[in-house]
C-alpha cells in the first residue's frame, strides 16, 4: 500500500518511513509543503501522512490547495500543533484524521489502514472475495479455511485487487499502487504476480481484459 509522508524532521521522518515500511507500507518520504501538493496532485497513492509545520508552504495551505483541486486521497494530519482550533480546522479544511505528535506507530498504521478502508467503502477489518479473504493489519491471506502464504509483492497485489473490486486496472494503474519512487520494475512484473496468485488462490480470481488491464471481479 503506497503512502505519501510529508515530514520535514529529519529524524522523525527516517523513522516513520522504515516504521510504515515494517508494516507493510511502501512510502514516498517529502519534506515540504510545495512537493506534498505536488505529489497529492500527480501521483496516485492510498493513503498520505501529512505535517502542518513545514517548509515552503503549510500543511493546511497543501490540504487546501488539493482538497480544491479535488483530490480525494485520505489524508491523516501529524503534527505537534495541539489546539482545539486547529485540530477543527485541520478536519474542516479536509483531512480525514488528525494526530498529535509523539504518535504510536502501530497505532498510526490502524488509523491508516482505516482511513483506506473507509475510502474505498469497506466495513470490515478483513477483506474478502469469493473464497478468498485478506487481513491488512496480520498480512494474512486464507482461500477458505487454509492459509496461503504470499510474497510481500503478491500480498500487496492482491490487497489493491480486492481494494478496487470491478474496476477495471491498467498495468501501470497497477504499478502506482505497488512501488515507491526509485523502485526498479521490470516490464513483466505485474503479469508475474497475477500468474503467481491465480496458482495459489485459483485461475478465475483475476480476469484479464485484453488490451486494457485486469480486474478482480466481487
Amino acid at each position: 500500500m503506497r503512502v505519501l509522508l510529508a515530514e520535514d524532521d529529519e529524524l522523525l521522518g527516517s523513522g516513520l518511513k522504515a516504521g510504515l515500511g515494517q508494516q507493510g507500507f511502501a512510502v514516498d518520504w517529502v519534506r515540504d509543503g510545495v512537493a506534498a501538493e505536488r505529489e497529492l496532485l500527480t501521483q496516485q497513492h492510498a493513503v498520505a501522512v501529512l505535517d502542518l509545520g513545514l517548509p515552503r508552504q503549510d500543511g493546511l495551505d497543501a490540504l487546501a490547495a488539493v482538497r480544491a483541486q479535488g483530490v480525494r486521497t485520505p489524508i491523516l494530519i501529524l503534527t505537534a500543533r495541539d489546539a482545539i482550533d486547529t485540530r477543527i480546522q485541520g478536519l474542516d479544511g479536509g483531512a480525514d484524521d488528525y494526530l498529535v505528535k509523539p504518535v504510536d506507530l502501530g497505532e498510526l498504521a490502524a488509523r491508516l489502514r482505516a482511513l483506506v478502508r473507509r475510502a474505498h467503502g469497506v466495513p470490515t477489518t478483513r477483506l474478502t472475495l469469493g473464497a478468498v479473504s485478506l487481513d491488512p493489519a496480520a498480512r494474512q491471506v486464507w482461500r477458505g479455511d487454509e492459509l496461503v502464504e504470499l510474497s510481500v509483492r503478491e500480498f500487496d497485489l492482491l490487497h489493491v485487487f480486492m481494494l478496487n473490486g470491478d474496476r477495471v486496472l491498467s498495468r501501470e494503474q497497477i504499478e502506482q499502487h505497488l512501488y515507491k519512487w526509485g523502485s526498479e520494475v521490470s516490464s513483466n512484473a505485474v503479469e508475474v504476480h497475477i500468474h503467481n496468485l491465480r496458482r495459489k488462490l485459483g485461475a478465475e480470481l483475476i480476469e484479464t481484459i485484453r488490451g486494457v488491464g485486469y480486474v478482480a471481479r466481487k
